[in-house]
């Protein structure tokens, strides 16, 4: 079983006050249901299956396993959905689960109107989501709640590592191509703030829809636009698609793609022939350290892959709501809030990881330079670390967020 976690001292007394009374009647010994239950949902069939999915799924089933399976004297159960990337079968779903099937915390939520739409149920609910696979910072602003909790990374953390980091080197006009939903424009707006703050311009953007194939035309845009960086706002097979097309048809000279939210998986897609010299914002990457490299390898022995950052957070993020639900004694919703935002993280994710009243977990993000196939050593041997960026300066300052729970919005 993991060490138990020492306590984070921490101002709540916004977020306690904003507490309702849980919805569940606990059982004698404190726990609903005489179980803890937890929910995965996921994209099991769609463009972001390979970046959560079902090595999602294994990655809170190792966490369970590893605690002992069990919490409080309770089992602990977990199951799975798909939320085929609809806001509205992730929000019915997420309703089936918490009013009928007793889901105690649901996890992963890839898809940013999906994570928006289970939060919002969270909310009305008092039952406990974490985002690992979005990057919305309406999360942890107008969509905040005491009961979900934004995880892995965000959009301002993305922008202000990897946008603010290129405009340093010098790429000062930038060209975006953008998925044409709450992620993607979220993701350039966040981007667009961080260029110009530094100097630069955006001469202009090409939203496609989700899912797209041929990237022909948004690449001759992009090309004609004449910036130095081209913006891809974008994840998964469409970053892959759009990458490979912007390779295909030969940006001209002087520009060059900047994917704003690579994945692992993604590099592993695209051949490091392709992606060599990319930039990437990160939290976790498999090869950091012995301790990264010793879960990873036990992930890779169950799944046949290395876990990219999400995984890695479906695994800390479960961990850290078991150790909460184990110092509250209780699966009370609002005992478990208060736990979770006063444990301290310490594991092979992240070193002093914390959660603010406005749900954001702060900790380290990491800047990625994709090697070059001659540069690479071993099997998964993808990325080298430019630099650390400490969690206080990756993530919205807390004063700037528009949350409701913190003392200067009420």
């Amino acid at each position: 079983m993991p060490a138990k976690i020492p306590l984070r001292t921490f101002a709540l007394s916004s977020m306690v006050l904003a507490m309702g009374a849980a919805s569940s009647a606990m059982a004698s010994n404190g726990f609903s249901d005489d179980v803890v239950r937890i929910g995965v949902l996921t994209d099991m069939s769609g463009i972001y299956t390979d970046l959560s999915g079902e090595a999602a799924v294994e990655a809170v089933r190792m966490a369970v396993e590893d605690f002992g399976g069990e919490v409080g004297g309770v089992p602990v159960e977990v199951i799975y959905g798909d939320h085929r990337n609809r806001a509205d079968t992730g929000a019915s779903r997420a309703r089936e689960w918490y009013d009928n099937d007793g889901v105690d915390m649901i996890n992963d939520l890839s898809n940013s109107g999906v994570a928006l739409a289970v939060a919002a149920v969270a909310e009305e609910r008092q039952r406990h989501a974490i985002v690992n696979s979005s990057s919305n910072i309406g999360l942890t602003n107008d969509y905040c709640s005491p009961y979900v909790t934004h995880y892995t990374y965000d959009a301002h953390s993305l922008a202000h590592g990897t946008g603010k980091s290129i405009v340093e080197d010098g790429g000062d006009t930038w060209f975006f191509l953008t998925v044409d939903f709450a992620f993607g424009i979220g993701l350039e707006e966040q981007v667009s703030e961080v260029v110009r703050e530094a100097g630069g311009q955006v001469v202009g953007a090409a939203r496609h829809p989700l899912d797209t194939t041929d990237f022909s035309s948004y690449a001759l845009q992009a090309q004609a636009s004449g910036a130095e960086i081209i913006g891809i706002a974008s994840t998964g097979a469409d970053a892959i698609n759009a990458i490979n097309a912007l390779a295909e048809f030969g940006v001209t000279p002087g520009q060059r793609p900047a994917a704003l939210l690579l994945w692992y998986d993604d590099i592993a897609s695209l051949g490091l022939e392709t992606a060599q010299g990319l930039m990437l914002t990160n939290a976790f990457y498999w090869d950091a350290n012995d301790e990264t490299r010793e879960f990873s390898e036990r992930f890779y022995e169950r799944t046949g892959r290395m876990p990219n950052m999400a995984q890695a957070g479906n695994y800390s993020s479960t961990i850290h709501y078991l150790n909460a639900v184990e110092a509250a004694g209780s699966d009370d919703p609002d005992a478990v809030s208060e736990q979770m935002r006063e444990l301290e993280i310490n594991d092979f994710f992240a070193k002093g990881g914390y959660i603010r009243p406005n749900g954001r977990m702060v900790h380290d993000q990491y800047l990625w330079e994709v090697k070059a196939p001659d540069e690479s050593e071993y099997d998964y041997d993808f990325m080298r670390l430019l630099t650390t960026i400490p969690g206080e300066e990756a993530f919205q300052p807390l004063e700037n967020s528009s949350c409701h729970l913190l003392e200067h919005n009420q």
